[in-house]
């Protein structure tokens, strides 16, 4: 099993062997689906970040979900993890690429569209290497020097209702 050294806190997943002996690989836990899910780059990218947004920003657990189902212009998508409010409003969708991607601006224009229906004010992007976090400010996207914690996502949606 090969893992990348990503730029975020050091953290233990759970690893076991594919429980599928017709695939020759890995399988990681995730505790928001409470499922174990194949390891693959983007992935191992997506555990060690909602691990960052949950233990060092507060981020509850309770109030986030992985690949979230919307439809877009009539086709089935998926976001990768969406936080939501305490009153169940999103407050921000994430979208994740393996260490190996650039972020660049189809990465934005993806979850942009993904935002269309979601409607969250925050929008995140990470590689493992690279973090970037914007904020919608009334049609347009302002870049944030960090990833909020999650008392600074909700504070900003209260004075913004």
């Amino acid at each position: 099993m090969q893992t990348t050294q990503l730029n975020l806190p050091a953290f233990e997943p759970r690893i076991r062997p594919d429980s599928d002996s017709r695939r020759s690989g890995y399988e990681i836990f995730d505790p928001l689906r409470r499922r174990w899910v194949a390891l693959t780059p983007e992935e191992w990218v997506r555990q060690h970040f909602v691990n960052f947004l949950v233990e060092h920003r507060g981020y509850p657990a309770a109030l986030m979900a992985n690949e979230t189902s919307i439809k877009l212009n009539g086709l089935s998508r998926r976001c990768d993890s969406v936080a939501y409010s305490r009153t169940l409003k999103p407050l921000a969708v994430v979208e994740y690429k393996a260490p190996s991607v650039a972020i660049s601006q189809k990465v934005f224009d993806q979850i942009a569209r993904y935002n269309i229906v979601i409607g969250a004010p925050f929008l995140i992007v990470s590689n493992g290497m690279r973090h970037y976090c914007c904020r919608f400010d009334g049609g347009s996207y302002r870049f944030l020097p960090d990833i909020p914690a999650y008392a600074d996502l909700e504070s900003w949606q209260i004075s913004n209702q």
